[in-house]
């Protein structure tokens, strides 16, 4: 007896000295790898991809550094997230649900892979459902309709979460895209006053003039900002590579502050008591998992390929875009016009799990049914973000269509419900899209069914990230 009361007292005092059960830190120090060993190829991609999947559906507690610290009331209110410091419902010092700080693990919003299945089939990367709906920095939200006009005013952006998938060659896109934007500023800038357009893989950006007495004139650039940068990600156009989103992403839904944006290792700018939150390590294998995930699929062809090129949707959506390499390069977050240097790990895309098609040239053909540049959308779907200037709430990047079948509800918000409803939606006073949209409209019953049938062959992969996820 008098062993059994030893034995009790060592484990005892062991488990007090490493504190109680399920307080600890989710995220173990043996699921996190280090920079180094994605440098030096000592790690496989499946090994890789294995530490993505964990920082990608671990569920953060407060010892990661979910969350922001203390509400500091000395401190004045900016809204930004990148701060910290944000209100939390009731004082429950754990979540605000408005603005961020409304969900534990990306998974959260990333969970359906099919919505057009009953019941839905679930899996990594997929789309979120409207309870998932991102509510980005308001001022007000009228839900008790103080106008009884049948409108909640809502001064924030309202996002529904996208799937993930393919945005391994999305991003290669993007990057190819920007070096041959960046070539043509060149061109400018050694041809003074003479127009350069903007044209790279087919899709026209405007033109710049570089101006004789310096400085450059990007008044006539389109659907792009003005440093020339494709940035593929977000629903603005806003995000140059997933790396870039990640980091906006965990610090907003989670308040997990990656340290290669938030002071470095031994910062705590969100002043919760935890360092090191995101590692550059967890980052990259984050990083690299999300844009080595499978690709959409496209199961069959018909008859509503050519109606939906010739009633003018194909002018936007793009059916597939080359590139001119089959290598994804990752490089840490920063200097988006020089996006092939400083990178530090590749992945070939024509590989498991992505296995894009090769294209002639050593490339890869991207068939995202998008061109990756904003358009006007018009009235009818403008945003009433206070944060944006008028025109940048009418302006949206053009989804890409792949998946499309498995991925309702529809448009930014989430507001179609149906394909035909999300068309529609792009007949709206000073779209870019309403020639397409009453095209459509026009057409009869059976062009119309055949034209939403092609569409319903695009899907998402049938078993995603099925290499690190267990069935």
């Amino acid at each position: 007896m008098k062993y059994i009361h030893i034995v009790f007292l060592i484990v005892f005092c062991a488990t007090a000295l490493a504190g109680l059960t399920g307080t600890g830190p989710r995220l173990q120090p043996e699921d996190r790898i280090d920079q180094e060993q994605v440098i030096d190829g000592t790690l496989s991609l499946t090994e890789i991809r294995e530490a993505g999947l964990k920082v990608f559906a671990t569920p953060f507690n407060r010892a990661d550094g979910l969350g922001d610290g203390a509400h500091d009331l000395s401190v004045s209110d900016t809204r930004d997230f990148t701060q910290g410091n944000r209100p939390t419902l009731q004082g429950n010092g754990t979540f605000l649900r408005v603005n961020g700080m409304d969900s534990q693990t990306c998974l959260e919003c990333h969970s359906f892979v099919s919505n057009a299945e009953v019941p839905a089939r679930m899996g990594v990367g997929g789309v979120g459902g409207i309870n998932n709906s991102a509510l980005f920095q308001p001022d007000r939200i009228d839900v008790a309709d103080a106008n009884f006009n049948g409108i909640a005013e809502f001064t924030g952006r309202l996002i529904n979460p996208p799937f993930l998938f393919g945005s391994g060659g999305v991003e290669l896109l993007a990057r190819e895209m920007t070096a041959d934007l960046q070539a043509l500023k060149r061109q400018a800038l050694a041809q003074p006053g003479t127009p350069i357009k903007l044209v790279t893989k087919g899709v026209s950006f405007g033109e710049i003039v570089a101006e004789v007495a310096g400085g450059m004139d990007t008044s006539r650039v389109q659907g792009i900002n003005g440093d020339l940068v494709v940035r593929p990600f977000g629903r603005k156009g806003d995000m140059a590579s997933i790396r870039e989103f990640s980091v906006n992403a965990l610090a907003f839904h989670m308040g997990m502050q990656a340290v290669e944006a938030f002071g470095g290792e031994y910062a705590d700018e969100d002043n919760d008591g935890v360092q090191n939150e995101i590692s550059i390590g967890d980052l990259s294998a984050l990083s690299i998992f999300i844009t080595t995930m499978d690709r959409p699929e496209r199961k069959k062809t018909n008859k509503g390929v050519r109606l939906f090129s010739d009633i003018g949707c194909a002018d936007c959506h793009r059916p597939e875009l080359t590139t001119e390499g089959k290598y994804l390069y990752y490089k840490l977050t920063g200097s988006p016009q020089k996006p092939f240097e400083n990178t530090f790990y590749s992945v070939d895309l024509t590989r498991s799990p992505m296995d894009f098609p090769s294209a002639p040239g050593g490339g890869v053909k991207v068939e995202l049914f998008s061109d990756l540049k904003r358009h006007d959308m018009g009235e009818g779907l403008k945003e009433s973000f206070s944060k944006a200037s008028d025109q940048e709430n009418r302006e949206f990047i053009t989804p890409r269509l792949w998946g499309i079948a498995d991925t309702a509800p529809y448009l930014h918000d989430g507001r179609a419900l149906t394909l035909v409803e999300a068309i529609e939606g792009h007949d709206s006073d000073g779209s870019e899209a309403v020639a397409a949209a009453q095209a459509f409209a026009a057409l009869q019953e059976k062009d119309k069914n055949r034209l939403i049938k092609f569409l319903l062959s695009l899907r998402t992969p049938g078993k995603p990230n099925a290499d690190v996820v267990e069935d």
